[in-house]
């Protein structure tokens, strides 16, 4: 009896520690995850693949494109917008230090193309 307890509480946690979970991210990622919650998914989705209400999926996100969009306003130099822009993206310039760590999360989570 003790064994097969044992054995499903391994079995469930390894259940539970399958998939993009927390476990899988390493300290820089979990740093910008913690950006992604508290700042992002006011507009984003909270799955950063998933369009959001506002703002659209921002899974894979390059460091160049966060700094353009996100610190300063704008985008990089020949960059196509995913949604005509509305001008609705504020800036946040006090997280220019916390931009690689949000681009390795988004990185970290981005599923590939045709990925559910």
């Amino acid at each position: 009896m003790r064994r097969l307890s044992l054995f499903c509480c391994l079995l469930a946690s390894v259940a539970c520690s399958s998939g993009n979970g927390d476990g899988e991210l390493g300290p820089l990622a979990l740093e910008g995850k913690d950006v992604y919650q508290n700042v992002c998914i006011a507009c984003h989705h909270g799955d950063p693949n998933r369009d959001g209400a506002l703002g659209p999926a921002i899974a894979g996100a390059s460091e160049e494109l966060l700094l353009a969009r996100v610190v300063r306003g704008e985008y990089p130099p020949g960059y196509v917008p995913k949604r005509p822009d509305s001008g609705a993206m504020p800036r946040f310039p006090q997280l220019e230090g916390q931009i690689p760590a949000l681009a390795a999360y988004l990185a970290a989570v981005e599923e590939p193309a045709g990925g559910s």
